[in-house]
């Protein structure tokens, strides 16, 4: 009988709601929406995640048209779709600079498959993702984002969000940030690769026997690697501080 009582039509439609909201999590946020996960843990995690959260879910009010339902079900998903944007920003920042820094290496051509979007990439912007993310787990951005979530449930009214002007404007600073970002983290690697082809132009005019495609590529090609080697905790550091400071405006512009 007790469970019975659960299956009122305000506790159904806030259990479908609140599910909603944690699937959002699940498909828009870094990390929880990794190709490599498959879709059945993703569900299961979603389906533990709202019966753990629905007893402190306050209850939707009954007597809502089907219209109102599928509304409310579509801000549920844009929640999701704001908020994991937010955070996957800062990651596209890191892409934006590897492929950048993987045109003036060379590597423009080798693309390798990146396990967290499932799209073709290439290899220095796969590489930097991927210790990028190693760096969210190490300052725990996936606790934060389920802490996130969890005080949604109370702060948010289930069915109630819509992308204010704050969230649009942040958006768009969000978005040159992402390349103004991506450019700083490149500078060093394609300052060194401009100077450098201006040292093997002056070498091609004094020693015109000078094989540039012999000697040149390669020692770009190390000088790029030594000054990512070099560079690669300052990288970090960087992502780690962009990241924290977006995780800590999501409650003001959510809430």
């Amino acid at each position: 009988m007790e469970f019975l009582q659960y299956l009122s039509e305000g506790n159904v439609v806030t259990f479908f709601l609140l599910l909603l909201r944690m699937s959002g999590l699940v498909v828009f946020f870094p990390f929880f929406s990794h190709m490599q996960v498959p879709v059945v843990i993703k569900s299961a995690f979603a389906f533990v995640l709202t019966i753990f959260l629905l007893p402190f879910t306050p209850v939707v009010s009954t007597g809502l048209s089907l219209e109102y339902l599928v509304l409310e079900s579509i801000s549920e998903l844009l929640f999701g779709l704001a908020a994991g944007a937010m955070l996957s920003i800062c990651f596209a920042a890191l892409s934006l600079a590897g492929e950048q820094i993987s045109m003036v290496m060379g590597f423009s051509m080798a693309n390798v498959m990146d396990p967290q979007t499932g799209v073709q990439s290439p290899l220095i912007s796969n590489v930097l993702t991927l210790i990028v993310l190693t760096a969210f787990l190490i300052a725990d951005g996936h606790h934060i984002i389920l802490q996130f979530m969890a005080k949604s449930v109370s702060l948010l009214e289930l069915g109630s969000f819509y992308p204010s002007q704050n969230i649009w404007s942040y958006a768009s600073k969000s978005v040159v940030n992402m390349f103004l970002f991506g450019f700083i983290i490149s500078f060093p690697i394609l300052a060194l690769s401009l100077m450098s082809d201006f040292i093997f132009g002056m070498l091609m005019k004094t020693m015109p026997q000078f094989n540039l495609l012999v000697v040149g590529f390669p020692i770009k090609i190390v000088v790029a690697f030594g000054v990512l080697i070099a560079t690669i905790a300052a990288i970090v550091k960087l992502f780690v501080v962009l990241l924290t400071r977006v995780l800590n405006d999501l409650p003001f512009l959510f809430f």
